[in-house]
């Protein structure tokens, strides 16, 4: 592949970096076999592919590509609709699939301003203000399914999958706000500067996100 020699990729390490690893696989993309997500380097070069990785946080990734110390990123829509960078989305990856929701006690009934827990603050408040709800939102970082027990909030807004840790927690799925699945983005000047390289991997990534379209009646798949 050497029309991607000299691109830089953030990706979050976990569930995303192997999904979009097997993407670029199955895209022809020849990964050494030793670039798993349990690593434990932040940085990783793939010499042979002209490809390097940067390991950071979900939340870190379309910052790293606004600001050019990446080229190219895969990051959840989530983080997009929440952080608004300035940058270039390429693809639907149709990767690691979920949704964002409202979730809260069963037993919950409608308060007047209710107290809102969240890790993403922006998408809370616009749900809500184009429902025409007043609402307090708290912004946490981790565990926000406490905060409806122990009272500190009415209800919260966070990312679903499974539904698993909702139900061990005692909570239920309310409202659906959006589905989310990972994206390809890409920095604007890299696009500029790099615009041929950037353009082979992606239609590389675009035609195995394809041909899965093709066997599947939903090309990103069911959330469960």
């Amino acid at each position: 592949m050497g029309e991607g020699e000299g691109l830089t990729i953030a990706m979050p390490k976990g569930r995303i970096f192997g999904e979009g690893i097997q993407l670029l696989r199955k895209g022809g993309v020849h990964l050494p076999e030793s670039l798993e997500p349990d690593s434990r380097k932040l940085t990783i070069t793939a010499v042979e592919v002209g490809l390097s990785f940067l390991m950071v946080k979900p939340m870190d990734v379309s910052t790293y590509v606004e600001h050019g110390a990446a080229d190219l990123g895969i990051v959840g829509k989530d983080v997009l609709l929440e952080e608004d960078r300035d940058v270039y989305e390429l693809l639907d990856l149709c990767i690691s699939p979920c949704r964002m929701s409202v979730a809260g006690l069963p037993d919950w009934s409608p308060v007047l301003h209710p107290k809102v827990a969240t890790k993403y603050p922006r998408i809370a408040s616009q749900y809500f203000r184009e429902k025409g709800q007043q609402v307090e939102v708290i912004k946490l970082n981790g565990s926000v399914e406490l905060a409806p027990l122990i009272g500190l909030a009415d209800r919260i807004v966070d990312i679903v999958s499974t539904g698993r840790t909702l139900k061990e927690n005692g909570l239920v799925e309310l409202e659906p706000i959006v589905d989310v699945t990972s994206r390809l983005i890409a920095n604007r000047a890299s696009y500029r500067l790099k615009g041929a390289a950037i353009d082979n991997l992606s239609d590389r990534l675009a035609s195995v996100v394809n041909q899965k379209g093709e066997t599947q009646h939903d090309a990103c798949g069911e959330t469960g």
